[in-house]
């Protein structure tokens, strides 16, 4: 029985580093690393029971760090990139990896959790994803929808294009890209457009977007004062090809167009501190994510801006049936955005919200005091969309 009821997760250590397993379809799972100066650090890999409503969690051992970032392998649910910090010579680095879990970390996890919890096992290395030359690693980003092969990663201002070879266990640069202009110039984050063939890549420095096309690592765009403050995260809409979502410490959250990026398309002010994320929907893309410091994850349908303004096409035998100019006047109106739900479990700064990749009503969020909460979009609403 679905329930729209939260289900809570405690990790016990701070976090900040959230994803969805993009190559698992079947099993709803999530994947957390944790922010532990004292402790070794983890890998909560949950998976959620959505027929029992209950959350099963494996922990793996991350020792070489801090986890800021962590990404999935689109291709092999065993394979994930982490961007952690480490102390080297005194000073803080944070450097990028490729990490592979171990084959046998399902096994008996379940029927006895004392045993796991006392001997967590270790993600195995496969590559360092760290060019010295090139600075700190904000994120990697793996190529969308592809073949687990190519991944970017941003380093202070530098982006840079791997290829990994030999399952992962070698990683080359095959291109670069650098921010040229005044001052320290540093990515703060990017994502990998799933558009024009996966040629195309926006990034945020400081209060800029910027678009770069891959085949030549140059700019096609940059917005230069997209955020009034520091730009937090970005996001592609899945279905339209030159839309863009972003959010910043200006509290705000907007859609820009990017063939037009004089002003954003929309802008929602809803938060009321910075806002760390914000995600579309995978399949229905007026679904909007947003976290923020202000410990609120706020769900909006951003339905005017969407792949379908006008609700889903009636077709000609629902327009019969003596309700034509009812049906008329309906169908020429686009419908309203709104913030379909506001979520308040979260006592601390939400810094990571993502939806499941096998269930599209389903999402996780991510506070720093290292609560993880499972929401379903409300059922109404789902229904409202799919009917």
């Amino acid at each position: 029985m679905e329930d729209d009821a939260p289900v809570i997760y405690g990790l016990e250590f701070q976090a900040r580093a959230l994803t969805a397993q993009t190559a698992e379809t079947d099993a709803i799972r999530f994947l957390v690393g944790t922010q532990s100066l004292k402790f070794d650090n983890q890998i909560h890999i949950i998976d959620f029971d959505d027929e029992n409503n209950i959350i099963n969690k494996n922990v793996l051992l991350h020792q070489a760090g801090e986890i800021w970032h962590i990404g999935a392998s689109p291709a092999d649910k065993a394979v994930l990139t982490t961007c952690y910090n480490k102390t080297s010579d005194s000073r803080v680095v944070s450097c990028a990896a490729v990490w592979r879990m171990p084959t046998d970390w399902e096994t008996g996890s379940h029927e006895s959790p004392d045993d796991t919890a006392h001997n967590p096992q270790t993600l195995e290395l496969l590559c360092h994803l760290d060019d010295s030359a090139h600075g700190n690693a904000a994120c990697v980003l793996w190529e969308p929808m592809g073949d687990g092969k190519r991944v970017i990663s941003l380093a202070d201002n530098h982006a840079l294009l791997w290829d990994l070879q030999e399952s992962s266990t070698q990683a080359t640069v095959s291109s670069t890209a650098t921010l040229e202009g005044k001052g320290q110039l540093k990515f703060t984050s990017g994502k990998w457009s799933p558009h024009h063939n996966c040629s195309q890549l926006a990034t945020a420095n400081d209060t800029a977007i910027r678009g770069w096309d891959l085949r030549t690592m140059s700019q096609i765009y940059c917005i230069e004062n997209a955020h009034g403050q520091l730009v937090r995260d970005l996001d592609f809409n899945p279905n339209r090809q030159y839309y863009l979502a972003s959010c910043g410490d200006d509290c705000k959250v907007k859609f820009w167009d990017v063939r037009n990026v004089q002003e954003p398309v929309k802008t929602l002010e809803e938060h009321s501190h910075w806002v760390w994320s914000v995600r579309y929907n995978h399949s229905h893309d007026q679904l909007v994510l947003t976290a923020s410091s202000d410990s609120r994850l706020i769900l909006s349908n951003m339905v005017s801006i969407s792949s379908e303004p006008f609700g889903h096409l009636e077709d000609d035998e629902e327009l019969s049936e003596g309700e034509d100019n009812h049906q008329d006047d309906k169908s020429k109106e686009p419908l309203k955005d709104s913030v379909v739900s506001t979520y308040e479990e979260h006592e601390d700064s939400v810094y990571a919200a993502e939806w499941s990749s096998a269930d599209p009503w389903l999402f996780a969020s991510l506070s720093y005091d290292g609560r993880l909460v499972i929401n379903r979009v409300p059922r109404a609403l789902k229904y409202r969309i799919l009917l």
